[in-house]
């Protein structure tokens, strides 16, 4: 999945054969990745990618699980989240293909971001409803692969474990001292070779949590930073003055989805939506040169629970 993974396990129950759950971990990390990444030609997505208008396609369950719970999140968003922004991922240099600073040739695939042009036929099919519409699923895969570890763990009867793939992290039970599981959220940093620094230790015995933000992915252009997370409804870098948003959520595909949701709304929408649906969420917005938090009401509760 072009990233490194980790699991780390509190408690031990009797029989579990670790050498086999390892190479069971690692395979389904690799499924994911065989399915879900754009880097790969040889990918279910890219082959859905490539795949032409009007044809009801079947798929895999984990696709269409995954482009279900999408969906889900871009009407809950109202377009903030959108898988199908892949073709300007690509035109602004953060994807696979080709990139373009070419306004027309920008405002042209512009026109192919659209979730309402994916329609989902239960329980496997989706169609396109124009050509050239692609889908990434960097903002969800990651989470996604540390729920099925998770789902894996749990199976064999582990109840006390930490997964992290990629920066996003599911945990369950206690730590081998038989404390709780401790999580940070990092302090957004000046540039991406900045050492990370923790702004906030979180305490959970259960949940995911997500962080989303610009300040480790970014280009350059004539002197200014351009944000990788782009807008789905303008279909440019994301402007506003929020550094990050970091996510608690009981699925780590969740947390994964909805932190770039309310990255991409900014401190403001972001919060309204985060109220609404009951999200724990912390936001980091840039006052200067430092940072300001706001805590929706769910994770104030958090922390207060602590």
């Amino acid at each position: 999945m072009g990233t490194t993974y980790e699991v780390k396990v509190g408690a031990w129950p009797p029989g579990v054969d670790r050498t086999e759950l390892a190479q069971t971990i690692a395979a389904e990390v690799a499924a994911v990745d065989a399915t879900m990444s754009n880097y790969r030609p040889d990918s279910e997505l890219s082959r859905f990618n490539a795949a032409g208008a009007g044809t009801l396609l079947r798929l895999s369950e984990p696709l269409f699980h995954v482009l279900e719970a999408s969906q889900r999140v871009a009407r809950e968003s109202g377009g903030a989240f959108d898988v199908t922004i892949s073709p300007l991922v690509d035109a602004y240099g953060f994807g696979p293909g080709t990139a373009t600073d070419d306004p027309a040739e920008r405002a042209r695939l512009r026109d192919l971001v659209d979730y309402q042009q994916l329609e989902l036929v239960a329980p496997d099919g989706v169609r396109k409803a124009a050509a050239g519409v692609a889908c990434t699923l960097s903002a969800v895969a990651k989470g996604y692969a540390v729920d099925r570890v998770a789902e894996r763990l749990e199976a064999r009867g582990v109840a006390n474990y930490m997964v992290e793939i990629g920066g996003e992290v599911r945990v369950a039970g206690r730590r081998a001292d038989g404390s709780r599981w401790r999580l940070g959220i990092e302090r957004p940093a000046a540039d991406a070779l900045a050492a990370p620094r923790v702004q906030r230790t979180l305490e959970i015995d259960a949940g995911a949590l997500a962080t989303s933000g610009d300040y480790r992915n970014y280009r350059e252009v004539d002197g200014r930073r351009v944000s990788h997370t782009l807008d789905p409804r303008t279909g440019a870098p994301i402007t506003h003055t929020l550094a990050s948003v970091s996510l608690v959520h009981r699925h780590a595909m969740y947390a994964d989805a909805y932190a770039t949701a309310l990255n991409v709304l900014g401190p403001d929408a972001g919060m309204e939506m985060a109220e609404r649906l009951g999200l724990a969420a912390l936001f980091l917005v840039r006052r200067g040169d430092r940072f300001e938090e706001k805590m929706s009401s769910a994770f104030t509760a958090l922390v207060e629970a602590r």
